[in-house]
């Protein structure tokens, strides 16, 4: 149930990002979907937390899959550029957090 939980966080904060961006265009409408979408993000999170994941592993995997998600998302959606240089950026983070799971006592 945790990763469900944890999954469904990453999607909503991924979510919320996206609608940011339209928002940041001065579209003020998605205001409240982008806030929205950052309070169900937290509140997920918490509740993976609850359900005892370790915070550095629930944490990391967030926010290394968020940051992953976005940029691929913000390629499709914004046609945003990703340069080599920030792949390899994506792929130490993502190994970061892998070597950080291997890592946990469970």
């Amino acid at each position: 149930m945790m990763w469900l939980l944890l999954t469904a966080a990453i999607l909503t904060e991924v979510s919320a990002t996206l609608l940011l961006r339209i928002a940041s265009t001065g579209k003020r409408r998605w205001y409240i979907p982008v806030a929205v979408g950052y309070f169900l993000a937290f509140t997920l999170l918490t509740l993976t937390l609850q359900q005892g994941m370790n915070l550095g592993v629930a944490y990391g995997i967030w926010a290394a899959a968020g940051v992953a998600l976005t940029a691929l998302a913000s390629r499709i959606f914004f046609k945003e550029a990703i340069t080599p240089v920030m792949m390899l950026g994506l792929g130490l983070i993502i190994g970061g957090v892998l070597l950080i799971e291997l890592g946990a006592v469970h």
